[in-house]
């Protein structure tokens, strides 16, 4: 592992992994990366049960992971990557509540309600363990989200860390990591629109399924 996404879902997490992706660090693990593959999920809530975790196996042939789930468990591995650098994205707090509200949570209430494995995973380790059950609390889950900016600028060496802003573009993120910039565009990617209608067509295939 190279290196460590701490930032929390919402934060330009994905547009992050394939800017990662593209300057070579590839492939990069993000929470599309669980969605649809019922034994990486399997992983996750065998670690919320309280399974001893074997970070080498459940991260084999990738070199970066942003998002959640892998994000929740930043500390540790900060720990077990000492070489890996540590990339936190951030966001205004108030656009980052209206849109984590818009998607992934409306996302939750949805998988929670089929009795989903995804939801069982989901469930305790975001909704009732980052955010305590107190997500719909909107002072109280931007205040947490505030908290985690300054957890992670205070836990991680200032050598090791950025705190990034996807609008910023490749330059401090490649300064970071000394590379080149690329000559083209930053991706962008995963707004709520698209999140919105990606989710409505996963449900209708569920449904279907069913």
């Amino acid at each position: 592992m190279k290196i460590i996404g701490a930032g929390f879902g919402r934060t330009g997490t994905l547009s992050l992994k394939y800017a990662l992706e593209r300057l070579g660090y590839a492939p990069c693990y993000h929470m599309f990366e669980v969605v649809d593959r019922p034994d990486r999920l399997q992983a996750w809530l065998n670690l919320g049960a309280g399974a001893r975790p074997d970070w080498d196996r459940m991260f084999d042939g990738y070199q970066a992971a942003v998002d959640w789930p892998a994000s929740a468990y930043w500390r540790e591995l900060v720990d077990a990557y000492p070489d890996a650098k540590v990339i936190l994205t951030d966001r205004d707090p108030e656009r980052w509540y209206d849109s984590i509200d818009k998607t992934l949570y409306r996302q939750y209430l949805r998988v929670r309600a089929e009795g989903t494995p995804f939801a069982r995973m989901v469930g305790p380790l975001i909704w009732e363990g980052i955010f305590e059950g107190r997500f719909e609390d909107r002072r109280a889950t931007v205040a947490r989200f505030q908290r985690h900016i300054a957890e992670v600028a205070d836990r991680v060496s200032a050598d090791r860390l950025l705190v990034y802003r996807t609008g910023q573009g490749w330059d401090p993120l490649c300064r970071f990591l000394g590379v080149p910039v690329p000559d083209e565009e930053f991706p962008r990617s995963n707004d709520s629109s698209a999140f919105r209608a990606r989710d409505d067509r996963r449900a209708a295939n569920t449904q279907s399924k069913s």
